[in-house]
Formats: C-alpha cells, structure tokens, sequence
C-alpha cells in the first residue's frame, strides 16, 4: 500500500471500508436508517459553472439496491472559514443526486479544530441551519478488544492513530491491541502497518515495530523506508555503546567531547572500525585518527 497523506488515512480506510462512516454515526447517537449495502459515492460535486467542488469523500447506503441515506465526509487539519460556503453545495448536490436524506461528517482529529467546525451554517432562510457532525478524538471509539479489532481492521487502526498522541495507560492497551489483532487478523484482512507507523508519533511508532517484530516478517516492514532507518539507527547506537563499554573494561578514560563524538556517529561502517581501534587504543583520541 502506498504511503497516504498523514491527513488522510481515514479517507484511506473508508476507501476500504465504508460502513466504517455509519458505525461511528451510531456510535454518537445519530439514527442511520437501516442498509444491507455500503459503497463509495462520486466526490465531485463541481457544475457547469468553473468553480470547483470537490468532498473528501462520500458514502452512499442502499437497502435492497435502494439508496436510503448518503454521508458526504470531510477531513479538517485546521479551522477554515471557507468550509462554511463550501459544505452546503456538497450536501444539496448529493441530495439532488441521490434523490434521499444526506448527512455532512467532519472528522477533526484536535479537539480545538472539532469545536471550530461543529459551529451552526446559518443559510439566511428562515428555520434553514446547517449543524455539522464533528467526529472529533472523544468520539473514536478506544478499542481495547483483540476480537473486536481482528474483525474490524479499519476501526481498530483508526483508534490507534486518533489517541496516540498523549502518553497513558489506555493508549498502551490500545496500542497493544492493535499489535494483536494484526497476530490474530486473517492474511488476507488488512493490517495498515505502514499507515500506522507513518501516522503515529515517532516513540509509538517505535514501540509497536519492536512489538510487529515478534510476529510479522521482518524482511517485509523493512521495505518501509523509516524502518530502514530505525534499523540502522539501532544498529549504530549499538556500536557506539560498544566502543564505551570496551573503553570502560579497558580503563581507558573518554572526555565527553570524544564520549559525544562516538554517540552521535550513525555510520556503522565508521563505527566498527573504531571498534576495532578500541581494542588496542590507550587513549580515546586514537579511534579518530
């Protein structure tokens, strides 16, 4: 799977599975009407006239092959005064379109953002408001059920990256049940690892590789660039600790700026020469020379 944009990885899930949009609806409350069908509807809501309108997304529901309900979802970074203009042509053109009621979704992954762009859409006729449905970080569901997530890989990837940010033990249950799931998941169902990797902060990142380690091929996560580098980062801090403990065992003394000289070095070919220059060094000047 290519790299997504990192504000778009839940377009990338619904992309794969739709009925992920009605599952959080319900989950905040909102009645859905009921389906047997979920697809992906057309984005582009630009007419004959040369401004352009074009949703994050859009998901259509159908019951029996009858389109019932369609959810236009936008994805917002940052508040934008200009969504306001914008938001209304979407859901009157999928209106038009799908001949059923719409809903207008916005899925904000900072509290600050969600309130911003939960505010009313006065269209200036009488008792006409438009409310946008904010899904904001308190409204992803915290999945901490392995059978849960291993059935529903989108859900559970999408609550890992959502509650990441700040450090607590629930994350860490999140972040464990994700490593889980992706034990438990079948081959064929998707594991978003390089999503995941790439989206989260970079110590959660860490942490879950080392965990992913144990029980995905370590060949295939090393295809992923950042991996890459993490491996050899570890590898050259290895080597650095290296030096300082034969220096130590040696009793040879190291100044600190000799000491952040062989810490700070991340080429591992340099480092292993100076490992072997350490063996016989008297002093730490010597690896350098």
């Amino acid at each position: 799977m290519a790299v997504t944009l990192e504000h778009e990885y839940l377009i990338e899930l619904v992309r794969n599975r739709p009925s992920l949009v009605p599952f959080l609806l319900t989950e905040m409350g909102i009645a859905v009407p009921a389906f047997d069908q979920t697809s992906l509807g057309n984005t582009d809501f630009t007419d004959c006239r040369p401004t352009e309108y074009r949703a994050d997304s859009v998901v259509v529901m159908a019951r029996s092959g009858e389109t019932v309900n369609a959810v236009v979802l936008e994805i917002q970074r940052a508040p934008d005064e200009q969504k306001h203009w914008s938001w209304p042509v979407y859901l009157s053109t999928l209106r038009a379109r799908t001949k059923c009621p719409v809903l207008l979704v916005v899925f904000c992954q900072d509290a600050a953002t969600a309130r911003n762009c939960a505010k009313a859409i006065d269209m200036g006729h009488p008792g006409w408001v438009l409310v946008p449905i904010v899904v904001g970080p308190e409204e992803v569901p915290q999945i901490i059920d392995t059978t849960q997530a291993a059935a529903n890989s989108e859900l559970i990837t999408l609550s890992v990256i959502v509650h990441s940010t700040h450090a607590s033990e629930l994350r860490d249950k999140i972040v464990q049940t994700y490593v889980q799931a992706i034990a438990e998941s079948p081959e064929d169902r998707p594991s978003y690892i390089e999503l995941v990797l790439s989206s989260v902060p970079r110590s959660v990142a860490k942490k879950i590789y080392e965990e992913l380690k144990m029980t995905v091929d370590h060949d295939y996560l090393k295809t992923f660039d950042f991996v890459r580098e993490w491996v050899e980062v570890g590898k050259a801090e290895g080597e650095a600790e290296a030096i300082l403990l034969i220096f130590e065992r040696r009793d040879v003394s190291v100044p600190q700026e000799a000491r952040e000289r062989i810490l700070a070095c991340t080429d591992v070919a340099t480092l292993r020469t100076w490992i072997s220059r350490a063996i016989t060094a008297t002093t730490a000047d010597e690896l350098f020379d």
